[in-house]
């Protein structure tokens, strides 16, 4: 049996997913959190093999809660059940070791199908994401950026300051102000209004 735990802040979703499992012969719902600080809780004392999560939510996101999820158990499988369409959301999951990739606009069935899937030790991604989504890596613009410049405009656009992101890195304020103004004049930005406003554009689930 499949156990499965459900990430996610819609109450009447989760009410679906649970009425779609409910029996189930091979998927069992052992338990559901609202975000991905309650699942690491829920996740000391529960062992699921399989993570249905959404991307945009409150305190810690489907992305960070992909990274932290594998940490704990790469074994867990992780699938990512989400409005975003974008390539950069698909490939961020990705990235992050996520086995599955889901829209919300389809049918509860295709949830299944994917757990399925991932379980049997294949990707999945979903049929209506194109191809080139599939195999994009990061968008040009983002290519231009340094490694430590991607996750400090992650950062930027989740509203961290500064001092809040030198702390998270563990390193000096003058240093994260470095990697703003380098970011400002390889993007070609007029300030850092305009690199704020980028930022929400490319990661818009971190805000």
């Amino acid at each position: 049996m499949i156990q499965l735990i459900i990430v996610e802040d819609h109450a009447s979703l989760i009410d679906g997913l649970q009425l779609l499992f409910q029996n189930d012969a091979e998927i069992n719902v052992i338990g559901t959190a609202p975000d991905g600080v309650e699942l690491i809780k829920l996740l000391e004392y529960k062992k699921a093999h399989v993570i249905l999560t959404d991307i945009s939510m409150p305190r810690m996101n489907g992305i960070e809660l992909c990274k932290k999820v594998k940490e704990i158990n790469p074994l867990t499988k992780v699938v990512a059940f989400t409005m975003f369409d974008d390539q950069v959301a698909v490939q961020d999951m990705f990235d992050a070791g996520a086995d599955g990739y889901i829209l919300k606009v389809r049918p509860l069935s295709v949830v299944r199908e994917a757990i399925i899937t991932v379980m049997r030790g294949n990707k999945y991604i979903d049929p209506s994401i194109t191809v080139t989504a599939k195999k994009s890596k990061n968008n040009p613009d983002d290519n231009i950026l340094s490694p430590s410049e991607q996750e400090i405009l992650k950062l930027i656009a989740a509203g961290h300051r500064s001092s809040e992101i030198a702390e998270i890195r563990h390193t000096a304020v003058g240093t994260v102000h470095k990697h703003r103004k380098n970011m400002i004049q390889k993007l070609g930005l007029e300030g850092k209004g305009e690199l704020l406003r980028y930022a929400l554009q490319k990661h818009p689930y971190y805000s």
